[in-house]
């Protein structure tokens, strides 16, 4: 019995046949399908993209030079040169993070206390050279002004959960 009807379906085709059919059915339902460059797909609160050095409201940087993210890193990536200032605060002269290095740990972001070194929304920055992924100060502090509305929407969201 079960030959005939393996002859049977095969002769049918009732396989294509429902292969069609269900074709047929997704075909009319809405895309889910993102045309990338042109769209982009939302992100989680907590994603980890391209690091990003923040300044307070009155555009004096965060950094105090405490050098936590420093040591806390475990792929060694974030090197600090720091001096005292004629006040008596201590600020950074120098903050490089090789991005090569980096592994995206988030522990950096932990770490620090005044919440200067974040990790963004930016997940687009391939470079052509190994060299253009070793970020000085400045990079890093201009990553921080042009994503500073959306790392500051974040960091309000998960406020709670730290």
């Amino acid at each position: 019995m079960s030959s005939i009807s393996r002859s049977l379906r095969g002769f049918l085709l009732l396989e294509l046949l429902s292969g069609f059919a269900l074709t047929l059915k997704y075909m009319f339902r809405p895309k889910v399908t993102l045309n990338y460059p042109y769209e982009k797909g939302p992100l989680s609160t907590r994603f980890r993209g391209e690091h990003a050095l923040r300044r307070y409201a009155n555009g004096e940087e965060r950094c105090i030079a405490c050098k936590l993210c420093e040591a806390i890193c475990p792929a060694q990536a974030i090197t600090i040169e720091a001096e005292p200032r004629d006040d008596g605060s201590r600020r950074t002269t120098r903050y490089d993070l090789d991005m090569n290095k980096c592994i995206y740990c988030g522990l950096c972001q932990e770490a620090c206390p005044v919440d200067a070194i974040v990790e963004g929304p930016n997940f687009e920055y391939a470079t052509e050279r190994r060299a253009e992924l070793i970020y000085n100060k400045q990079k890093l502090l201009d990553n921080g002004e042009r994503w500073e509305t959306e790392i500051a929407m974040r960091l309000e969201k998960e406020a709670p959960y730290r």
